[in-house]
C-alpha cells in the first residue's frame, strides 16, 4: 500500500557575482532521493523576488546567452523608478521575472524524472549575499 508523503528541504547558496547561473541538478536529486518518494513532483523555488529557478541545457555558451538576453531586456539602469527608494537593484526584479520563479518536475521511480538535456538552475540577480532555496517532494512512498 503506498503512504502520501510530503518532504521539505532548504538549500543555502552564496554567490560571489551580482549576477551569476548556479547548477543544482546534483542537490535536487539528492532531496529526492532522500525524501523517499516513489513518484510524485518536485517543487524548486528560490525565497527571493531577485532570483529566478529555470530548467535547460547546462552548456555554457547558453548560459551566457540567457545572460546576455536578460541584460538587454532588462539592463542595469539608474533610471528605474525603484531607485527612488534607496535601493538599486530594480534590474534584479525585472530580470527574476522573465525567467520562471520556480519549477515543478516529476518524480518517477525515486528520481527526477528529466528529459536528456534538462537541468535545473538557481539565477542570482542580486547575490553576493546568503539565500535561501526551497524544495518541496510530494507523492506516494512505494509499496
Amino acid at each position: 500500500m503506498s503512504t502520501s508523503k510530503a518532504h521539505t528541504e532548504y538549500l543555502t547558496v552564496k554567490t560571489r557575482e551580482r549576477y551569476e547561473m548556479l547548477h543544482l541538478t546534483p542537490q535536487v536529486e539528492a532531496i529526492v532521493r532522500r525524501s523517499g518518494i516513489h513518484d510524485g513532483l518536485c517543487f524548486v523555488s528560490p525565497m527571493h523576488i531577485t532570483a529566478a529557478i529555470y530548467v535547460n541545457d547546462n552548456e555554457d555558451g547558453l548560459i551566457e546567452d540567457i545572460s546576455v538576453w536578460l541584460e538587454k531586456l532588462a539592463p542595469r539602469n539608474p533610471a528605474y523608478k525603484h531607485h527612488r527608494t534607496g535601493e538599486d537593484n530594480a534590474d534584479a526584479h525585472l530580470k527574476a521575472l522573465l525567467l520562471h520563479h520556480e519549477t515543478t518536475l516529476p518524480v518517477t521511480h525515486g528520481r527526477l524524472d528529466l528529459g536528456t538535456w534538462q537541468r535545473i538552475f538557481y539565477a542570482e540577480f542580486d547575490g553576493q549575499r546568503e539565500k535561501r532555496i526551497t524544495v518541496k517532494v510530494l507523492g506516494v512512498t512505494k509499496d
